[in-house]
């Protein structure tokens, strides 16, 4: 029976979608102008990398193909491989907004059902009726923040006061979203997290869609440091996505990364989460050693968002998928002959655009396996069709939505 996987390379889109104007991102391509600057320099950094943006592996699935079709451009470094070595092309989110729940939902056959709620770019930015009631059901003074803002700059310019009053720091961005940061050993990290399951109660009326725990150490002389120990509380995902699928079925799954918290740990098997991207290959490849007949793997690699794109750090970004590019040959070692592996993206996150914030992009498509021919499979109208096309793999009823494309192949 076959097997299969899916990579999540969090936040590498490959290009604008059409409707990127609503949210402002208009003209965003994570994958092409992250090539284009580091083919003019850009991406250059003593010690770290430079040159053009080095992905061969990647490329001879059909990357650049990718990126080509979905955005008019090939990217500096890439090329037109005669034989591509996956099924290629891109998919676009028909959930609105631009959120990392929504996006693994849909690329799980399922998309999210209704609009997410979202906080108004305003100080301050939530209800009365929600800082009241976190306050009072928190035991907390007060909260600090109340408002828009990236998440290590809130740290830095609030994380003094937050250890002189205890009081948490509070805020969003252009994601549905309600983040809590607290400093470990201040404020406790036990505490950050059944602080931040009230608020998880408290937003689900307003549909946000995930509350996070943003712990971190440190001090104001020698500066605060977000710790690996952050935990999403997301609300749980539409009935009839993947792995729902897989659990009816009495199938092995593995959710690495921060999958099982967005998934609200429905369904998702054995949860492995480690820190950083390449800890994250390791736990994949272990589970995939391991994993029987029939068993589905999601691994989300987060550092390109977390690390690289909310930051904007160019040279960061394009280092860290050159890393994971240079990990692929060691995957294709390790699948059987009847395994298959999806390489997609839940959303962009440009690190040469504007503000600190996702961008609305396509998501890549490389399906591949040992017994896969590549070839194109065109433009996906949702990224659904990524489930329906793994649940039909592993022989598994449809997921609610989505085609597959393994037909068409």
């Amino acid at each position: 029976m076959p097997r299969a996987l899916i990579l999540v390379l969090d936040s590498v889109g490959c290009g604008g979608a059409q409707d990127a104007a609503l949210y402002g991102d208009a003209g965003a391509d994570t994958l092409g102008h992250l090539a284009v600057a580091c083919a003019t320099g850009r991406g250059d950094r003593n010690g770290v990398r430079q040159g053009l943006l080095n992905a061969p592996n990647l490329d001879a699935l059909g990357l650049g193909l990718v990126a080509l079709a979905s955005s008019g451009m090939m990217p500096p470094g890439f090329s037109l491989p005669a034989e591509p070595k996956a099924l290629w092309g891109y998919g676009v989110e028909c959930a609105q907004g631009k959120d990392t729940p929504s996006g693994h939902w849909e690329m799980a056959g399922a998309p999210a059902l209704a609009p997410w709620g979202y906080f108004p770019k305003a100080a301050p930015c939530f209800p009365p009726k929600l800082t009241q009631a976190l306050i009072a059901e928190g035991g907390l003074p007060g909260i600090l923040g109340d408002c828009h803002a990236p998440g290590i700059e809130i740290i830095e310019r609030l994380g003094a006061e937050h250890i002189r009053t205890g009081m948490p720091i509070c805020y969003t961005s252009a994601d549905s979203v309600f983040q809590i940061a607290a400093h470990e050993e201040h404020f406790g990290l036990e505490r950050l997290y059944d602080l931040c399951k009230v608020a998880r109660r408290l937003c689900d009326a307003l549909a946000i869609g995930r509350v996070i725990a943003r712990p971190f150490v440190g001090d104001a002389r020698q500066g605060f440091v977000r710790t690996p120990r952050r935990k999403d509380f997301a609300i749980p995902p539409p009935p009839g996505n993947l792995l729902e699928r897989v659990a009816q079925a009495g199938r092995a799954m593995a959710s690495i990364g921060k999958v099982g918290d967005i998934f609200a740990h429905c369904f998702t098997g054995q949860e492995i989460k480690r820190d950083g991207n390449m800890a994250h290959f390791d736990a994949t490849l272990e589970a995939l050693r391991d994993l029987p007949d029939g068993g589905l793997i999601i691994t989300n690699f987060l550092d390109f968002d977390t690390d690289f794109g909310h930051r904007r750090d160019i040279a960061g970004y394009a280092h860290c998928l050159e890393i994971f590019d240079s990990r692929m040959p060691e995957l294709f070692a390790a699948m059987r002959p009847g395994d298959l592996a999806v390489i997609s993206s839940d959303h962009g996150n440009d690190p040469t655009w504007t503000g600190t914030d996702h961008t609305r992009e396509h998501a890549p498509i490389l399906c591949f396996g040992p017994r896969v021919a590549g070839g194109p499979i065109g433009r996906r109208e949702s990224f659904a069709d990524i489930g329906a096309s793994l649940a039909a793999h592993l022989e598994l009823p449809a997921t609610a939505s989505g085609s597959s494309f393994l037909k068409a192949a």
